[in-house]
């Protein structure tokens, strides 16, 4: 953190003079590459309300280890999360309802259940705010050296796994005649879509966690002639509006997640109305 927080010092940023923000903009670069290459396989593979559905799972899980008195109640949220995952993907490839229906399912019955927990006993809702809007400036290095790690492995799984996520996410039958376990891939993509939005949902909020996973990629397929222009401009989609949101947040004084989902919104819009022109 030493060398970062002095690259950040010889930049000429009113906002990077603390140490706060410094962490934030750190938090939000690790971030965005999660998000970018995320979104293109949820957008891909119509899977948009699943990770709103993996947020309300992250909620349950928080309010019960707010419940059992834990320290570190994200650490329940990432094992509920998984579990809730898992279990999709237990249930989708043994059913044959549509993938938008079960998520209802899961997500209608993972928020209920966040809520009855989160207010037993006449327990007090207020506390739980700070997870629906979220606060990335309470991001601390122990956050970001979690955050590198995770980064590190899913950059790896994309390496070696992009074309069959592709393929599985696109055609799940021919991907199976290709000799490759959809099954597998889909359950490893869907546990790692848990963890990163089980580690975000503190920073980004809960309300608005879904867009970012969505408009990355919505807005990368836009203006995209192949997949590798289609990883890349969903991770520097996510990186602009990232880098652009804290920054206006700061000035401004709103929330960092809801800026960056505007900014998001504003290259979706730019780029439907250049998609003919790149494609």
């Amino acid at each position: 953190m030493g060398l970062w927080y002095a690259i950040c010092d010889l930049l000429p940023s009113e906002m990077l003079q603390w140490d706060f923000m410094k962490n934030a903009l750190l938090a939000v670069i690790l971030m965005a590459p999660l998000f970018g290459l995320c979104s293109t396989m949820i957008v891909t593979g119509q899977m948009s309300f699943f990770s709103d559905a993996l947020g309300h799972s992250a909620f349950t899980g928080i309010a019960i280890g707010c419940i059992c008195g834990v320290a570190g109640p994200t650490w329940v949220a990432v094992v509920f999360s998984l579990v809730f995952a898992l279990l999709f993907s237990y249930v989708r490839s043994k059913s044959n309802q549509a993938a938008d229906t079960l998520i209802g399912v899961f997500s209608s019955t993972a928020v209920a259940l966040g809520i009855f927990i989160a207010t037993l006993d006449g327990g007090s809702f207020a506390k739980y705010n700070k997870y629906l809007i979220g606060d990335i400036l309470s991001v601390t290095p122990a956050h970001i050296g979690m955050l590198s790690l995770v980064l590190s492995g899913v950059v790896i799984f994309w390496v070696v796994n992009a074309n069959r996520l592709t393929l599985t996410a696109i055609h799940p039958q021919l991907a199976s005649s290709r000799g490759i376990k959809t099954g597998l891939t889909q359950t490893v993509f869907t546990a790692a879509i848990a963890v990163i939005v089980t580690l975000a949902i503190s920073w980004v909020g809960l309300l608005i966690l879904n867009s970012l996973l969505v408009l990355p990629g919505a807005s990368a397929r836009n203006v995209s002639k192949n997949l590798k222009q289609y990883s890349l401009f969903a991770v520097l989609f996510a990186l602009m509006a990232g880098i652009a949101g804290l920054t206006v947040s700061y000035f401004l004084g709103t929330s960092a997640g809801a800026a960056i989902s505007l900014i998001l919104a504003l290259i979706f819009a730019v780029t439907f109305c250049l998609r003919k022109v790149c494609c």
